[in-house]
């Protein structure tokens, strides 16, 4: 049986999806990325690792299995081993094979298996039709302005012809003097007009301020509503699992063991699978989470692994 379908479905839906006695693959949502050297855009996608050391049958991939191929639990994980063992051989044989649409796998110089993940197929759902595309570069150019030359006008004379009398001079200057006395007394009036409406706006304006203020005071009187401020407490999302087990009275007795080892072990509700779940811990980032979980693998447990509740 091919199992490698069933995983490429299950990374749609969980941040983590383990391969029993082989590692487990993760997912990392990824925002949209803008690419300004090669013009590229890049929608938001799930970007997948791989894990060796979390190898325990945690039962998602093999319940899955037998309920889209409608057998039974055990059958399916007789076919996790199978698969399994296909891929140590194959590493054993030509040093690396390929999971379809999830990546390829390696060994190094070390012995230890590398992961390098496909780039074709994108796991987060929200950006389902979403694909990367390439935008033409934006050429700017520059238009040199010219200035046109301004031509050089002549200077216009104007010749005046002498008259003889001076009756037209006496006429002009009469004209002219009656002009300054109409401007210089219509100018007066014209300021005193300005000058009376400015205060009548001035007095609405104070008037109409002092109302302002006599209802901003009115209202501050009035006992303003508490304001009730909640403070979100972390969620304890990441957890460092012992095992679970079928029988409660297993769970019972490694969570009795782990309490005896100065441990905050507990104990959660079964999971959809009908297993019971023990915790060493739990924590509020995945860096402490990490961190626990190494110290135990050390100094108690090397087959404790990081179980992640959906945010």
């Amino acid at each position: 049986m091919n199992i490698q379908p069933y995983i490429a479905q299950l990374l749609y839906r969980y941040q983590c999806v383990t391969v029993p006695g082989f590692g487990a693959f993760l997912t990392e949502i990824q925002s949209a990325q803008w690419v300004e050297s090669a013009n590229s855009f890049f929608p938001p996608k799930k970007l997948i690792s791989f894990n060796a050391n979390l190898k325990n049958n945690d039962g998602l991939l093999a319940n899955h299995i037998a309920q889209s191929e409608k057998t039974s639990y055990e059958y399916a994980v007789s076919a996790i081993q199978y698969e399994v063992l296909t891929w140590k051989k194959a590493l054993e044989a030509n040093g690396m094979f390929s999971i379809k649409n999830i990546g390829d796998i390696c060994l190094n110089a070390d012995g230890n298996l590398v992961f390098t993940p496909a780039d074709q197929a994108n796991y987060l759902s929200s950006s389902f039709g979403l694909t990367s595309f390439v935008s033409p570069a934006v050429k700017r150019e520059i238009f040199e302005q010219k200035m046109e030359a301004l031509e050089e006008t002549k200077v216009i004379t104007l010749d005046t012809e002498e008259r003889t009398g001076n009756s037209y001079l006496k006429y002009a200057a009469i004209f002219i003097l009656g002009l300054s006395l109409t401007a210089s007394v219509g100018y007066s009036v014209y300021q005193n007009q300005i000058a009376s409406e400015t205060v009548l706006v001035e007095t609405a304006v104070q008037k109409q301020v002092q109302n302002k203020i006599q209802e901003a005071t009115f209202f501050i009187k009035n006992p303003l509503p508490a304001v009730t401020l909640s403070i979100k407490e972390n969620k304890m999302s990441y957890h460092v699992v012992a095992g679970a087990f079928r029988e409660e009275k297993n769970a019972q007795k490694i969570f009795e063991r782990l309490s005896k080892l100065g441990y905050k072990a507990k104990r959660i509700a079964p999971n959809k699978y009908g297993l019971f779940p023990v915790l060493y811990g739990s924590y509020s980032t995945i860096g402490e989470a990490e961190k626990a979980k190494k110290e135990i693998q050390k100094n108690d447990n090397p087959e404790a692994w990081l179980l992640i509740e959906s945010l």
